[in-house]
């Protein structure tokens, strides 16, 4: 009788951390961001990404069992842009993935960035992603705050499009607790994404978590596995040598622990680590398998509590 062989980065798929329903729609808990995709400075027309690479990471996320992608309009570099490649690299699609895009902020044609989208505008938004992946409606579409103090009416403009048919399922970004409040009030809700990580959080993240939790929305942070860019002060070496310290123990990267520890924030939580390195793609979807233990989780709550 043949012995099984032992699992690796390269073997474990994106089932091994779970599962969420974001609305009517089932997803892995280790999902893609399609922000790196275009290259290492998307948003400032930086190098463009190898083009046969970034379709390669996006046909090997999904051969791994990833089945929900974030991506934007205004993912783009001088040559690349993410729904493009997303189009070109997975439709047809298939039946079980969900790919999520965001519409708030906004880029011209040079790539400068414009103020934030008026709610009049925000139709031609919807209408340009759906153009770019080549779909007749958006699986889930978060409306991504530029600082407003109300975001009922550009809100309501997605809520519409809703009805419409035009958008399955509706999400917000960036947003404080009150903003989930309004939101909820005009539409359902199935995720929020904010900042959140060890090393990277809004102020209103941890509130925003428990709200989500006990509403049965999705909790999707960005910048999940922020490291040094995110550290400030003097807690910055000893977060460090924390998180490495439990990497040495389960024999795994730095990268993988931190999104270890997004996942055990709770089952609402989902991870979009983003990336386009296949080999870098299978470590963080290997880290869906890591359980970290009471006694670890402590200890990095503790010093993320002192950052």
């Amino acid at each position: 009788m043949c012995d099984t062989p032992p699992m690796t980065a390269e073997t474990i798929t994106a089932d091994a951390s779970g599962t969420f329903t974001l609305g009517d729609l089932p997803v892995s808990r280790i999902g893609f961001g399609a922000m790196r995709l275009t290259g290492s400075a998307a948003f400032h027309l930086g190098t463009p990404s190898d083009r046969a690479r970034s379709i390669a990471v996006l046909r090997r996320a999904v051969e791994l069992g990833v089945n929900h992608i974030d991506t934007a309009a205004f993912y783009f570099s001088a040559l690349r842009s993410a729904n493009e490649l997303i189009n070109t690299a997975l439709a047809p699609y298939p039946d079980d993935l969900l790919i999520a895009t965001k519409v708030g902020p906004f880029r011209d044609c040079s790539g400068e960035w414009a103020t934030s989208a008026r709610p009049d505008q925000l139709r031609g938004h919807v209408e340009e992603n759906l153009r770019q992946l080549g779909r007749d409606h958006l699986d889930l579409v978060y409306l991504r705050r530029m600082r407003q103090d109300s975001i009922a009416e550009h809100f309501g403009v997605l809520a519409d499009l809703r009805a419409a048919g035009l958008i399955r399922h509706l999400g917000i970004s960036a947003v404080e607790p009150r903003h989930l409040t309004e939101a909820l009030q005009i539409a359902p809700v199935v995720a929020v994404q904010n900042r959140f990580g060890l090393a990277a959080a809004d102020p209103d993240a941890d509130e925003l978590l428990r709200m989500c939790g006990e509403r049965g929305i999705a909790f999707v942070p960005f910048f999940a596995i922020a490291g040094e860019g995110a550290d400030r002060g003097a807690t910055a070496a000893r977060q460090q040598d924390e998180v490495l310290a439990v990497a040495h123990a389960h024999g795994v990267s730095p990268a993988q622990v931190r999104i270890a520890w997004t996942l055990h924030q709770g089952p609402h939580v989902l991870a979009i680590p983003g990336t386009g390195n296949a080999d870098h793609l299978a470590d963080n979807i290997a880290a869906g398998a890591i359980r970290l233990t009471e006694e670890e989780l402590d200890r990095l709550d503790a010093v993320r509590r002192a950052a």
